[in-house]
């Protein structure tokens, strides 16, 4: 990627302004957290989201409640994404692998060293070391940025992170991106929030809005003249 104009924290100043100070998830909980990564494959967030606030007002989300929910119930749920029935299956796991491996609660791994606190994380279906250290941020336990695919396609973009074959090497150069911001929950949390928006919104994997994008002057991606305008190289 060619040179850029700003660091990575006055980008996220010109996109806070943009879009204002982000939606958090709609827990903490680092089981739920597994949940949410789960309730919905595939959905777009507000999909996600409401999946997730059914699971939890209709079902309910403690692994006990869960391994005795009905598999129509969960199915029903998990149908705002695709694939409901292996999805619901999904779910009512993560409630066994709590319930037989984690005495109930997963939290208490979760406080040891972070290798452990990964290898556990990654004991559930669809989290890999990604998914793990999201939860260890959003749980409030990790400092990572831990990007998700549209966080990391913006920071590749803007040239600061390169973009490599293996989806697992480009991942921690676009974590590691992060060195320059302070290593606070906070921060980092943030960070995380605006860049995936701003992934979904402007900067898409298809047909991005450069035109509209308040980063085009610092972003590699336009600067080297890489920009679809119209359906076209520009």
């Amino acid at each position: 990627m060619g040179a850029r104009k700003a660091d990575l924290a006055s980008a996220l100043d010109i996109l806070r302004t943009r879009f204002g100070p982000p939606e958090r998830p709609p827990t903490g909980d680092p089981f739920e957290l597994i949940l949410l990564e789960n309730v919905a494959y595939l959905a777009k967030p507000g999909r996600r989201r409401e999946a997730f606030e059914e699971l939890k007002r209709k079902v309910g989300t403690s692994p006990r409640v869960l391994a005795r929910a009905s598999r129509a119930s969960l199915e029903k749920i998990a149908s705002r994404g695709i694939l409901p029935a292996a999805f619901a299956e999904k779910l009512r796991e993560c409630a066994r692998i709590v319930l037989e491996e984690f005495g109930g609660d997963p939290a208490p791994a979760l406080d040891g060293t972070l290798a452990a606190a990964k290898k556990a994380l990654r004991r559930f279906p669809g989290i890999g070391e990604p998914g793990a250290e999201k939860i260890l941020l959003f749980s409030g336990r990790h400092p990572f940025l831990a990007p998700d695919s549209n966080g990391l396609r913006v920071l590749t973009r803007l040239g600061f992170a390169r973009e490599e074959k293996s989806y697992a090497k480009s991942y921690a150069a676009a974590r590691a991106s992060a060195a320059s911001l302070p290593a606070r929950i906070p921060v980092l949390q943030e960070a995380h929030l605006l860049l995936q928006r701003h992934g979904q919104t402007l900067c898409r994997r298809n047909d991005p809005l450069c035109e509209s994008c308040p980063l085009r002057k610092i972003c590699a991606y336009a600067i080297e003249g890489k920009r679809v305008v119209r359906g076209r190289r520009s």
